[in-house]
């Protein structure tokens, strides 16, 4: 299970497709150092093993009191990852620091082969030069990496050369997130459901490749095609349930995610916001639990239309944040996938 906890509002970049809106500055209501705290505690309250908790934003590196509270996530046994935007508030030596409070982990953000590409984004010129630098101090201080790569109608041609550049670099995963119009990203255009299963294709055969791992976010139907392709390769049940596509059958928005914004508010995902409590009154551990919106989110018996009766229902799932985005009801058919379970 993961937490992603977005720190602040606070970041120093203004890209075109950020979920939270952010802005240069904390906004009114973010969490206090000791409402943090207790966030913390609420998290270990999940039990043995506890959830994975991600700092995330906006950005977390504007957060003074961020080694502090990565320190007191790590005394409560609790695996923490940062996910972090480029500007000059990222260093060598403040991601040492924060690796010697606890940090296991950093995401990066490569939306482009080129620093045309990525900086016309981000929106900050410099910002592609800085995550090359990154991913060299992460490097040297044997700090693992995943890529978050942004997937739309204005990345999609370019996606095969993030893929050469990124196997030249030291990562362990590349997650390339589909689009999902909220926020800012409701500017940009989602690709076709054609052009998602043809890539879903090239990403199989590219990772049995890839020095690295390759997943995808918010399009969990790759793993439709992805278990398909492996019985046709002869894979029994058994050995996909245990490969890397397998662990990940059924985690989706609310099932194993859970987002907690910079006030509190809790969502099943970043990109699903349908607010069922806060942190400030009722336990997080309570609200994944027992609210009744994650309970739905978890019985693929409640989801409508193609999902509903999809015999890939239970490995996929379907985006749930994608069907909210387009339908207003999060328990819709995922828009992305063309499979019709009827033949």
């Amino acid at each position: 299970m993961i937490v992603y906890w977005e720190t602040t509002l606070a970041c120093g970049l203004s890209c075109a497709h950020c979920r939270a809106m952010a802005m240069p500055g904390p906004q009114p209501g973010q969490l206090t150092t000791e409402e943090g705290l207790d966030l913390l505690d609420q998290v270990a309250g999940f039990g043995d093993p506890p959830p994975h908790i991600v700092f995330t934003g906006g950005d977390p590196l504007r957060r003074p009191d961020l080694e502090l509270l990565v320190h007191a996530a790590t005394v409560r046994g609790i695996g923490a990852s940062l996910a972090p935007a480029v500007t000059p508030d990222l260093s060598k030596r403040r991601l040492a620091g924060l690796k010697a409070v606890g940090i296991q982990a950093i995401s990066l953000s490569l939306d482009g082969s080129t620093a045309t590409r990525h900086d016309g984004l981000r929106c900050v010129p410099g910002t592609f030069d800085m995550t090359m630098e990154a991913f060299d101090w992460a490097a040297e201080l044997a700090l693992p990496v995943q890529v978050n790569t942004l997937v739309t109608e204005q990345t999609l041609a370019d996606l095969p050369a993030v893929y050469r550049l990124l196997t030249k670099r030291t990562l362990m995963r590349w997650a390339l997130f589909f689009l999902i119009s909220v926020g800012r990203g409701e500017a940009l255009t989602e690709i076709r459901s054609s052009q998602a299963e043809h890539l879903f294709h090239q990403l199989f055969r590219l990772a049995e490749e890839a020095p690295f791992q390759i997943k995808t976010t918010e399009a969990t139907h790759y793993r439709r095609v992805a278990s398909t392709l492996m019985r046709a390769d002869g894979m029994s049940d058994d050995e996909i349930a245990r490969s890397p596509i397998g662990r990940a059958f059924g985690v989706r928005d609310g099932n194993g995610i859970v987002f907690v914004d910079h006030a509190g508010d809790v969502f099943p995902s970043g990109f699903l916001p349908q607010r069922v409590g806060n942190v400030r009154e009722v336990g997080l551990v309570d609200l994944y639990r027992d609210h009744p919106t994650f309970r739905a989110l978890r019985d693929v018996s409640t989801f409508e239309g193609r999902c509903g009766v999809c015999e890939f229902n239970e490995e996929c799932g379907g985006s749930r944040a994608r069907a909210f985005a387009h339908t207003g009801d999060p328990l819709a058919s995922d828009p992305l996938c063309p499979h019709d379970p009827h033949l």
